[in-house]
């Protein structure tokens, strides 16, 4: 089927209580294998491509992957641009064919994120593409963008309401104590902040930095309004992992097929077993 909308999926994630899975690709092996996943567990499915992989891949060349890899899935995929920074490049994006597009003007000041927002929903809104912002700040490191400690804060439930108000985005990502990249310490959310958030705003919240979050804690957040959770980390752990792996016992081996295979595989199971938590299997 063609590739659909953020915007299409989230009703009957509300509906039915259930979040789905996001997936940042990079290559051809991690596109198979995230709609390998959502096929075998008959799940919708996000992949996303951050600024970091349009610049490796290419932009035409990940969005004709993708694309085609949709055209020949039974389930829904959406293609999502994950962390644009610049309206231009958000541009670029929709021209070529994603479905979705996040602008991150989180780093700046509330009235500009609120005015950059504004700007690219009215443009993607004009042509049918979903819209996801930020506020408040994540911890980490997503590809270029670095976010310390220090400048890391949660996002402000009353803010979070106007900032929907006025900038009619679609999606909201939420800054509750998640955090780009490998964790140091189990990460603790703050639920109450959470529940405050999705007492205000009536649209599907983000949850970022979900990689290496607990299994429970995952469920608590879907339960309480989560609807779409971007992974990365975990994705790119589980393949590299085995990749080494299969390299350490076969170091003779020089068809990258047949190394990048097994990793492909052990990835689309790391998927499978996400969407499992999220609760998105077997609603298609």
């Amino acid at each position: 089927m063609s590739l659909v909308t953020i915007a299409e999926l989230m009703p009957q994630a509300e509906r039915e209580g259930y979040a789905i899975g996001a997936f940042n690709a990079n290559n051809l092996e991690f596109v198979q294998a995230i709609v390998a996943a959502a096929e075998n567990q008959r799940s919708p499915v996000i992949i996303q491509a951050s600024q970091g992989a349009i610049k490796y891949a290419g932009l035409e060349q990940i969005t004709a992957m993708v694309k085609t890899a949709a055209e020949k899935a039974t389930v829904p995929v959406a293609l999502h641009l994950d962390h644009g920074t610049d309206f231009n490049q958000v541009m670029r994006c929709i021209r070529t064919g994603f479905t979705s597009v996040m602008i991150d003007a989180s780093k700046l000041p509330l009235a500009e994120n609120i005015a950059l927002v504004r700007r690219v929903v009215e443009v993607a809104h004009a042509v049918g593409v979903s819209v996801e912002a930020e506020l408040g700040r994540i911890g980490g490191t997503e590809e270029h963008i670095t976010v310390s400690e220090r400048e890391a804060f949660f996002t402000d439930p009353e803010e979070a309401e106007a900032f929907v108000h006025a900038t009619g985005v679609d999606t909201l990502a939420v800054a509750i104590g998640t955090a780009h990249g490998p964790y140091k310490g189990e990460p603790k959310l703050d639920f109450e902040r959470l529940s405050e958030i999705r007492a205000r705003v009536k649209i599907p919240i983000v949850l970022h930095g979900s990689s290496g979050v607990p299994d429970d804690a995952i469920r608590r957040a879907v339960a309480l309004g989560v609807r779409k959770i971007n992974i990365d980390t975990d994705l790119r752990q589980g393949f590299m992992a085995r990749l080494r792996e299969v390299m350490a016992e076969h170091p003779e081996e020089y068809d990258p097929r047949k190394l990048l295979g097994p990793a492909r595989d052990a990835l689309q199971k790391i998927i499978e077993y996400k969407m499992q938590v999220f609760g998105s299997a077997g609603r298609v």
